[in-house]
């Protein structure tokens, strides 16, 4: 039935771009939008159940809580940060949703949907005869919308599982696919060609739209979703990518739930009021240029895989500052198309600039101007989680007469794995990267060890040392109070042979130094979140609850004082 309806279609422009507008901000900032929300580097088995450190039964049985911290204190502390937990995960899938709905509803205006909406709307009301059976009609056709989107969410979590799902943040592989195929939807939506379902397949369930009833009415909408597969193709994809990405079960189906719910509301409002058919502006020459704007974006969220690949694997090509660059160049470029300067294949000419359109072009070259400063060391707050580590970068104006010298020396020279992570460390810290050395430097300076179980890869973690770390207060005492030991959990790099092993909790092999890490985490703590921060004395022995992401910087600083506290009364003992 589409395709015949697409044959008469021929409508007039004007340009309706400003919805773009929240979506292009909402993509980098996506990755920050849980405030509490802690990182997933590290899979596990299904079948481990994880509790956090520092409950009452897990201190009696490890002996890892010192009597500093009463039993009712570690039981209140447990229980909070067990709903924070909690809410976060909540957090994540209505964020993941939320895309949902901002893919779902750029989809509306895409050239293969939007003419669609007046067209089928009036197929309903005239061929149901009257208006409730064709709102009845309308619903449930928008209900098969959300159906097969949905059903599409789940068989993404059905062929990856769980754990594969956790994996993929940090996976080589994964993400130079989907930087490629991120690239590919790109350029599609800038015109180099049209991603299309073979068109047997298409013609077939078209076909079945044509029968009445339920049924009927389910492969209209089937086919709908089939024929506009060259628009929305690439936005499922993207929405797949990052819900998959998160290592959460039920991420693709939210997300799907998301897209399809946008996606359904137009129908079922305009078969409700058909009178707004009336006012809906005329397809053109602009759907395209949401394409276009669309296809810019894509680009940029491309960079993103590509970054923890080249952090992960140690590459050193993808470091801060041309991360910035490839940005600026990508959206700049964005907002002289918005002007009318570059004209695309499929573009209409455009005789004119409407004023919604220039009000984007505004909104992009205010983005652009902003993204400027980080070139020089400028920590570009909103999006730092999005961004490589800081210490990437080679010209740091913010760090130029920053020293690293700390206030007493260890007798250890030679850092261990220092060479590959001191890219990572926030530059004006100098950490240890293996936890026996950080031991050793805490018996031999009479400080309590800070564990940083962090990631590459790890969105909060870099969160928390551009927000909390960056703390004058914060650095005061991270430099002068403690022995920081930063455990990276995702690095790929090979450890020696003789030092592979199986894990005895996992019973796993550990051939890397981020699964070693990971699973010491695991083993250890009863944790596998990042960041996780952990006060310990040079035994190892826990001093108090650890704590995870946590963005108040007074919040933090209460961690390290009580933790100082409780290892000088240790001490004093």
């Amino acid at each position: 039935m589409y395709f015949r309806l697409l044959k008469h279609t021929n409508m007039k422009k004007v340009l309706l771009l400003l919805t773009l507008a929240a979506m292009f901000i909402a993509l980098p900032a996506s990755k920050s939008f849980a405030g509490i929300t802690q990182d997933t580097t590290a899979s596990v088995p299904d079948d481990i159940q994880f509790t956090e450190v520092g409950s009452a039964q897990d201190s009696a049985a490890n002996g890892i809580v010192k009597d500093s911290v009463s039993e009712d204190t570690v039981k209140k502390v447990v229980e909070t940060k067990s709903l924070k937990t909690a809410n976060a995960e909540k957090l994540t899938l209505w964020q993941t949703f939320i895309k949902g709905l901002l893919f779902g509803f750029a989809a509306i205006l895409m050239p293969c949907i939007f003419p669609m909406l007046p067209l089928t709307v009036s197929f309903f009301t005239k061929k149901a005869g009257s208006k409730s059976k064709a709102v009845g009609q309308a619903i449930i056709y928008g209900l098969s919308i959300i159906i097969i989107y949905v059903a599409l969410g789940m068989l993404v979590t059905i062929a990856f599982g769980s754990d594969a799902l956790n994996a993929l943040s940090t996976n080589g592989i994964f993400n130079a696919f989907f930087f490629l195929m991120l690239v590919v939807f790109g350029a599609s939506f800038l015109g180099a060609f049209e991603i299309t379902l073979p068109s047997a397949f298409v013609n077939k369930i078209d076909a079945k739209s044509d029968k009445g009833g339920l049924m009927g009415i389910f492969f209209m909408a089937f086919s709908l979703a089939l024929v506009s597969f060259s628009c929305t193709g690439p936005l499922i994809g993207t929405l797949l990518v990052d819900a998959a990405s998160k290592g959460d079960r039920l991420g693709p189906a939210v997300g799907m739930f998301g897209f399809s719910f946008a996606l359904a509301i137009p129908f079922a409002l305009f078969a409700l009021f058909p009178s707004l058919l009336k006012s809906l502006p005329k397809s053109g020459g602009w759907l395209n240029s949401v394409k276009v704007v669309l296809g810019f974006i894509e680009l940029a969220f491309a960079f993103k895989f590509l970054s923890n690949v080249d952090l992960a694997y140690h590459w050193n090509l993808l470091d801060r500052e041309i991360f910035l660059a490839i940005w600026i160049a990508i959206f700049a470029l964005m907002g002289i198309y918005l002007l009318g300067k570059i004209k695309f294949s499929h573009d209409s000419d455009l005789p004119y600039l409407s004023v919604p359109r220039i009000f984007l072009a505004i909104l992009v070259f205010a983005w652009v101007i902003y993204l400027i400063p980080g070139m020089w060391g400028a920590p570009l707050k909103s999006i730092s989680a999005f961004l490589p580590p800081t210490a990437t970068q080679d010209f740091d104006l913010n760090n130029l007469n920053t020293s690293t010298t700390s206030v007493d020396k260890s007798v250890i020279t030679e850092k261990k794995y220092a060479e590959l992570f001191h890219r990572l460390t926030p530059k004006g810290f100098d950490p240890y990267y293996d936890f026996e050395q950080a031991k050793q430097a805490s018996k031999e300076l009479g400080k309590p060890v800070l564990i940083d179980f962090t990631g590459w890869n790890c969105v909060n973690c870099r969160k928390m040392e551009n927000n909390v770390w960056s703390n004058p207060e914060v650095a005061k005492r991270l430099k002068n109070d403690f022995v920081m030991a930063e455990l990276v959990v995702d690095d790929k790099t090979e450890l020696p042979v003789d030092e592979h092993y199986v894990s005895a909790f996992s019973k796993k092999k550990i051939n890397t130094i981020g699964k070693k890490w990971s699973d010491f985490q695991a083993a250890t703590f009863n944790s596998n979140s990042q960041p996780q921060y952990v006060i310990v004395d040079s035994d190892g022995n826990v001093l108090v609850p650890p704590q995870g992401a946590d963005y108040e910087p007074a919040n933090y600083i209460k961690f390290l004082d009580s933790g100082k506290a409780a290892f000088k009364k240790q001490t004093n003992e």
